[in-house]
């Protein structure tokens, strides 16, 4: 997707931080947007920066598999059809997983990856059943490199990476393109999650240490500006990119993870049998990769 005039833009999260950059970025080359997030002060303060007349903003919780079905209902039936889908809302809590609550849980795989899951189940067979679109779904780094904090927000952008792999290979026949957002640090309000943290999921929760916290709203302004990382996405989804990564500073670190990774193989060359079985998914695989990375706009039906 190449010329983004009057498209319509979806996307998650969209009152702040990179939502909010997005907005601004796709408004800019031309096209419609729709934020949707869970607090109206911040829709409407974010509307007041945004376009007239080519921004709409209406109220979601992501996590409410009911509630996202009915807003794509009537985004198309009063706005038109969505060309670009960005499942982008996400929360966080700095806690390891050994003192997660269920609580916990619920609420950051309810927002971070039922947010993903729920806005694809909308759209993906409206993309697919007219042979065009993009989806893009913010990850993060930390779907590629996992930590002793925030263990719980991993285990969701880990699930968000392969569900976004997986969507790409499939969709791309359909002339729909899929792209992962995989940011390091942002200078946006994320490390305040707990600020639109459902009163329901909020009884019986992880204790986060508050000096751990103190020094995060520190260092969180010292992150890319969100503007700059919906630059990136503007670029990728032109692209067609799978991976989106706007910080070059983690590039060296990822390659040490992949080296590690491979370092943990045993020695060999395996049983011949499962070679050539292994050898044949391999080579499928390559081909719906390379189907995928080719979806260009005349497939998506864009030009």
């Amino acid at each position: 997707m190449k010329d983004f005039t009057d498209k319509i833009a979806l996307i998650t999260g969209g009152a702040n931080g990179i939502g909010l950059g997005m907005a601004k970025v796709f408004a800019r080359e031309g096209a419609r947007v729709v934020i949707a997030d869970v607090r109206q002060d911040s829709l409407d303060q974010a509307l007041s920066v945004l376009p007239e007349g080519r921004a709409h903003a209406i109220r979601l919780d992501v996590s409410d598999r009911t509630a996202f079905a009915a807003a794509a209902e009537e985004i198309e039936r009063t706005i038109g059809p969505v060309d670009l889908l960005c499942n982008n809302a996400g929360v966080n809590l700095f806690a390891p997983i050994d003192e997660s609550t269920y609580e916990d849980w619920d609420w950051i795989l309810g927002v971070n990856l039922w947010g993903v899951v729920n806005g694809v189940q909308a759209f993906a067979p409206r993309m697919k059943a007219r042979g065009r679109g993009h989806i893009v779904n913010t990850a993060s780094m930390a779907s590629f490199l996992a930590g002793p904090a925030a263990g719980v927000y991993t285990a969701a952008k880990f699930a968000v990476r392969g569900l976004s792999e997986s969507l790409r290979l499939s969709l791309a026949r359909h002339g729909v393109g899929v792209s992962m957002l995989c940011p390091g640090l942002v200078a946006s309000a994320i490390n305040r999650s707990d600020e639109v943290r459902p009163e329901a999921l909020s009884h019986n929760t992880a204790q986060v240490d508050p000096a751990f916290m103190e020094r995060l709203a520190q260092i969180q302004p010292l992150g890319m500006a969100p503007d700059e990382v919906a630059e990136a996405v503007l670029a990728g989804v032109r692209s067609n990119r799978l991976y989106i990564f706007s910080h070059p500073e983690l590039k060296d670190e990822l390659r040490e993870q992949f080296d590690y990774v491979l370092d943990q193989f045993p020695d060999g060359e395996g049983d011949p049998r499962r070679v050539e079985v292994e050898q044949r998914r391999r080579r499928g695989n390559a081909e719906a990769r390379a189907r995928a990375d080719a979806v260009g706009d005349a497939d998506l039906g864009l030009l």
